[in-house]
């Protein structure tokens, strides 16, 4: 049985003083914790979260990866230079990318791609507006964004991991009962399934408005294999209480 993956997105937030104080809180209680927990920080923090988790087993992720390798793409950041700073994973295609950076399916997969070819996990993000939702075109979008993935990916999809955040629950308050989540959760299983004999690899997380009070019901749904956990990750307590709550 693969162990559940709690992440934390800080998107843009956090200072040097905040961000030391928040990761020794973390490790301080995580203890041995029963998932494996990573941190999603800002590409300047990378050095100091590298730092800071030393010997620990807090892993690193970015929170953006360029789909090129190197060369005349100003601001853009490589899976070669987040490998440096010891980076595991790297969230693909968040809403907020899709959204305000115009980010397509197509080029979601190619980041993928690249990702996965120098060792980092993606976190491939999928997800409806509520406009969708309404429509009654949540299994279109989600497939639709998956099906670009594996067509890039191929036999590779089994590396990896996806997050379903409803685009609507993000930053809102609002958050998917453990019943949405979990219909379109086994959907995304079932997609999965059908493209590559190793599904049971792919952790698929919740990435919508997951806190502490909702944790434990959304982790105990069948095809919930962890949290992309947005807001709650930048309080302590908070994260911990989630992450206890992954077993």
């Amino acid at each position: 049985m693969k162990k559940k993956l709690i992440a934390g997105n800080w998107k843009m937030n956090g200072n040097l003083a905040a961000n030391e104080a928040l990761v020794r809180a973390l490790l301080e209680g995580m203890g041995d914790a029963a998932c494996t927990v990573a941190v999603c920080v800002p590409a300047p923090y990378l050095a100091q979260l590298r730092a800071l988790r030393s010997g620990s087993a807090l892993e690193i992720g970015a929170q953006d990866v360029s789909q090129h390798e190197q060369g005349a793409y100003t601001g853009e950041i490589s899976a070669l230079m987040l490998k440096e700073f010891g980076v595991r994973y790297a969230i693909v295609g968040h809403s907020e990318r899709r959204q305000y950076h115009g980010e397509t399916d197509a080029l979601v997969a190619e980041k993928t791609k690249t990702a996965l070819a120098h060792g980092i996990t993606p976190i491939v993000c999928v997800g409806e507006t509520l406009a969708e939702r309404e429509a009654g075109k949540t299994e279109e979008v989600v497939k639709r964004q998956m099906a670009a993935v594996i067509h890039t990916n191929g036999h590779c999809i089994s590396e990896i991991v996806v997050a379903y955040e409803p685009v609507w629950a993000i930053g809102t308050g609002k958050t998917a009962t453990p019943e949405q989540a979990q219909q379109v959760h086994a959907l995304l299983r079932a997609q999965l399934h059908a493209a590559t004999s190793h599904s049971d690899r792919i952790s698929i997380l919740y990435g919508g408005s997951m806190n502490a009070a909702n944790a434990a019901s959304l982790l105990s749904q069948p095809d919930i294999d962890g949290g992309l956990v947005g807001g709650a990750s930048l309080k302590a307590a908070d994260f911990l209480q989630i992450i206890a709550a992954a077993r």
